[in-house]
C-alpha cells in the first residue's frame, strides 16, 4: 500500500552494497512517493541517525563489514518498534525467518516484483504511523493536552483533525454529525481547545437531558420574577460562555419553541434573559452535535430547516469505528493503559478470542463502547464465550465461521468452541493453500491476501511446517 501525497513523514532508509540493486530500489520507492535515504553499508546508516529515524529499514542481508543481522540488532538497541525489511538471497531465507521471530518486519527473496517491495514497505510504513501515533499520545495525555482522544492513523481521522486545526480559529459555528460514541464532545474540545478562545469557558449543554420548561431557562438565562420560583438572576449558559464556546449535544431534540430563540440569538449574536427586554451583546461560537443527519428532511424531523442552515457553516462528520477499524488496536491498547494506572491492575496477556473480538465486532456503541470493553478487560471480566457476539466478519471469516458450526460427517458431538473451531477451520486453510502452491510461500501469500509476518506467526502457532507441502524430490 503506497501512502498518498497528504500523508506526513514517508521517509525509508534503504541499505545494500550493490549500486544497481540501491538505485532500481530508491527509484522504485521515489516513484510511489517516499524519501529515500540510501546507503551503500550499514554503518552509513547507522552514522545517520544521529539526523532522525527513518519510518522504514529495507537492508540487505549479505554486506561487507557489517552485515544485515547485526545491523538488525544494532537498531533493535536503538528503536526495536522500527520496522525492518530485509533482502534476502536464497540460501539466507532460514535467517530472515528467524530474525523475524525476533522482531523483523518482514523479507523479499531476491529477485522480488517491484510490488511486492512497494506493497510490504507501504504495510511497514502504516505500521510505524501507529508507534508513532501512540507515542505521542502518551506525550500528550502526560502534558494535559487535548487533542489525544481525536487519536487515529485512519484517513478520516487524519482529514478530521487536519480540518478541526484549519477552522479552529476561523470564529465560525459548527455541526458535528455522527452515532452515539463517535467523539463528538472531545471534537468539541479540540475546536475549543486548539482555537484563541481556549482562555474562554468550554460551556456544554445536552439538548436531550432537560425538559422544555428548563432547557429556555438554562440557555438564555432569567432575572428575578420572571416566572413562580425564580427568586434570584440566573446567567444562562450563552451568556456565560461569551468569549468563549458553546457545545450545545444532541440539538436535534431541541424544543420547536427554544430553536426559535437560539436562531434569533445566532443571527443577532445577543440574548435576552426571560423576564426582560434588554439585549445582551455575546461573543459567541456553537458548537452544535447531532446523532442524525439534519441534511436529510427524513430525519430531521420536527428540526428547524431555517436553523440547520444556520448551523451549517461548516459540517463535520465523525466516522463510526467500523469504517476506521485500523485504529481499533491503537485505541485498545491506549484504553487499556489507562484502565490499568486507574484500577491499579496490570493489562492482561491479549489472547486469540479477545484479539479475533477486536478484529471481527461492528462496534454499535463506537469508540466509547471500545472503552468500556477494555475496561472490563483489565478488570478480567471481559467473558468471550462462544456465544459472544462476533459482529459480522469480513468475507473469509465470514467463511471459516460458516465452514465450523457445522461439524464433519462422523465427528462425534460438538467439536470445541467456536473460536477453537474457527482455529481449526483457519489451520486448515492454510494447510491446504500450501500444499495446492507446492510449499510456496509466496503464492501462499498472495492466495491468502496476508502479510508475511502475519502467515509465519499462524504457521508457528499451528505447528504448520511449509517443508511439508514442498514437492517430493525424484530419485
Amino acid at each position: 500500500m503506497t501512502p498518498s501525497n497528504d500523508t506526513p513523514a514517508r521517509r525509508v532508509a534503504l541499505v545494500d552494497d550493490d549500486h544497481d540493486v540501491r538505485i532500481a530500489a530508491s527509484e522504485s520507492l521515489s516513484l510511489a512517493g517516499y524519501h529515500v535515504d540510501a546507503h551503500a553499508s550499514a554503518q552509513s546508516f547507522l552514522d545517520s541517525l544521529a539526523h532522525g529515524y527513518p519510518d522504514v529499514l529495507v537492508t540487505d542481508m549479505r554486506m561487507p563489514g557489517l552485515d544485515g543481522l547485526q545491523l538488525f540488532e544494532r537498531v533493535l538497541e536503538r528503536d526495536a518498534s522500527l520496522p525492518v525489511i530485509f533482502i534476502t538471497g536464497h540460501g539466507d531465507i532460514a535467517q530472515a525467518v528467524e530474525a523475524m521471530r525476533r522482531g523483523a518486519y518482514d523479507f523479499l527473496e531476491k529477485p522480488y516484483a517491484t510490488h511486492r517491495l512497494l506493497t510490504a514497505v507501504g504495510h511497514a510504513w502504516e505500521k510505524r504511523q501507529l508507534v508513532l501515533e501512540n507515542r505521542r499520545l502518551q506525550q500528550a495525555s502526560e502534558g494535559g493536552q487535548s487533542d489525544w482522544p481525536l487519536l487515529g492513523i485512519s484517513a478520516p481521522m487524519v482529514e478530521l483533525r487536519e480540518t478541526i486545526r484549519h477552522i479552529a480559529d476561523a470564529d465560525v459555528d459548527v455541526l458535528l454529525v455522527g452515532e452515539t460514541g463517535t467523539g463528538k464532545e472531545m471534537a468539541a474540545t479540540a475546536l475549543h481547545q486548539w482555537s484563541r478562545r481556549r482562555a474562554g469557558q468550554l460551556v456544554a449543554l445536552n439538548c436531550g437531558a432537560l425538559p422544555e420548561s428548563v432547557i429556555e431557562s438554562e440557555l438564555f438565562g432569567h432575572e428575578p420574577g420572571a416566572f413562580t420560583g425564580a427568586q434570584r438572576r440566573r446567567v444562562g449558559r450563552i451568556e456565560h460562555s461569551s468569549g468563549g464556546t458553546l457545545f450545545l449535544d444532541e440539538i436535534e431534540s431541541m424544543p420547536p419553541a427554544v430553536q426559535l430563540k437560539l436562531l434569533r440569538v445566532l443571527e443577532t449574536r445577543s440574548v435576552d434573559p426571560l423576564g426582560t427586554n434588554e439585549l445582551r451583546p455575546v461573543d459567541l461560537r456553537v458548537v452544535a452535535a447531532s446523532k442524525v443527519d439534519l441534511a436529510d428532511p427524513s430525519q430531521r424531523g420536527a428540526f428547524r430547516e431555517d436553523l440547520y442552515y444556520r448551523l451549517n457553516v461548516v459540517t463535520l462528520h465523525l466516522p463510526p469505528l467500523r469504517q476506521r477499524r485500523e485504529d481499533i488496536g491503537l485505541l485498545f491498547d491506549v484504553f487499556c493503559t489507562q484502565a490499568a494506572s486507574r484500577f491499579r491492575r496490570e493489562v492482561p496477556a491479549l489472547g486469540d478470542g479477545v484479539r479475533r473480538y477486536l478484529d471481527e465486532h461492528d462496534w454499535p456503541g463506537n469508540v466509547r463502547e471500545l472503552l468500556h470493553f477494555a475496561e472490563r478487560f483489565v478488570l478480567g471480566v471481559t467473558a468471550l464465550t462462544p456465544g459472544a457476539r462476533l459482529g459480522q466478519v469480513r468475507t473469509a471469516q465470514a467463511e471459516a465461521t460458516a465452514a465450523v458450526q457445522t461439524p464433519s460427517a462422523g465427528a462425534p458431538g460438538t467439536p470445541g468452541s467456536l473460536a477453537e473451531r474457527v482455529d481449526r477451520y483457519e489451520a486448515q486453510l492454510i494447510r491446504d493453500t500450501l500444499a495446492a502452491n507446492g510449499g510456496s510461500v509466496r503464492e501462499t501469500l498472495e492466495t491468502l491476501a496476508i502479510a508475511r509476518k502475519t502467515l509465519y506467526d499462524k504457521m508457528q502457532r499451528y505447528g504448520i511446517d511449509r517443508r511439508e507441502y514442498l514437492p517430493a524430490k525424484d530419485g
